[in-house]
């Protein structure tokens, strides 16, 4: 059965380099890349990750809170640095985080995280680490010292869709929350009696049937693990990543389906999880700008 979740999640691409092995032959790269594959796996299991698939071409963790993946990379980058170079030559290592969607029913692990993780690994250059503006914003203050202040520009960045910062080791570059994040106003949720806010604090909200989301959706047409409304430069976005999809009414507009899609929520309005926003259900949830 096909396991959904959100992780923050870790793409670290390290294959055999092609000019180690033709300076110190096949076998010797071979063990280049496995032993920077293995340093980069302990400082994983050192902060909590869980190693999701790992192959000699690529190691793909997975971790709960985005401040340690952030920890684990500084950590990784560390221990890679202290490895000395061979005959001059170091082995290519390029790693990328994103925090969403994980899709574990495979031999090896899809869904958006991962996606845009690899994607992120393979536009750095070797001994770069990049993290996406979205993993940013769920940062602590601890986390947000080895992170770059501000996102990556150039036509390349551009390209991605989403902001993008680099990832020093631990004596790297204090920063805090890209400007482009900082809205003045916030989105207020209403489901039942719970009133929550998405707000600069807390930039990302989970909806879905598990008790672990910020708000739990009983009813039975929901995933459990249905949607979640991020805090951007441009506003406040839905992503549904469920099964049966997200109903979403805008005040003066018709409703809106959206499946494995993102909409912006830029109005009064109403989210029906799996089932349409016009039922008269008690797990609807309002939602306003404030």
């Amino acid at each position: 059965m096909s396991e959904r979740k959100n992780l923050c999640v870790l793409v670290a691409l390290h294959p055999v380099d092609a000019a180690l092995a033709e300076r110190l032959g096949a076998d010797e790269a071979v063990h280049a890349a496995e032993r920077h594959a293995k340093r980069i796996e302990r400082a994983i299991v050192m902060q909590g990750g869980q190693i999701l698939f790992s192959s000699p071409e690529q190691t793909i963790a997975g971790f709960e809170r985005s401040d340690a993946a952030v920890h684990a990379t500084g950590e990784a980058l560390e221990r890679l640095q202290a490895l000395p170079p061979l005959q001059g030559l170091r082995q290519t290592v390029r790693i990328g985080l994103h925090y969403g969607r994980v899709d574990t029913d495979g031999a090896e692990p899809g869904g958006e995280g991962p996606l845009i993780a690899r994607q992120l690994a393979n536009l750095g250059s070797s001994g770069q680490a990049l993290i996406s503006g979205t993993a940013v914003m769920l940062l602590g203050g601890g986390a947000r010292q080895l992170v770059g202040a501000q996102p990556l520009s150039g036509p390349v960045w551009s390209r991605v869709g989403i902001p993008v910062h680099a990832i020093g080791q631990r004596s790297g570059l204090v920063t805090s929350v890209p400007a482009a994040a900082r809205l003045s106003s916030r989105l207020r949720l209403r489901h039942q009696q719970d009133v929550l806010f998405a707000e600069e604090l807390r930039p990302v909200l989970l909806l879905g049937r598990e008790l672990a989301n910020d708000i739990t959706i009983m009813d039975p047409r929901a995933s459990r693990q249905h949607a979640r409304i991020e805090r951007r430069p441009e506003g406040f976005v839905l992503f549904d990543q469920s099964t049966n999809g997200t109903f979403v009414a805008i005040e003066g507009r018709p409703e809106c389906f959206v499946r494995q899609e993102h909409i912006l929520l830029d109005g009064p309005g109403r989210i029906g999880c799996g089932f349409s926003s016009t039922e008269v259900e008690r797990d609807l949830v309002f939602f306003d700008i404030v």
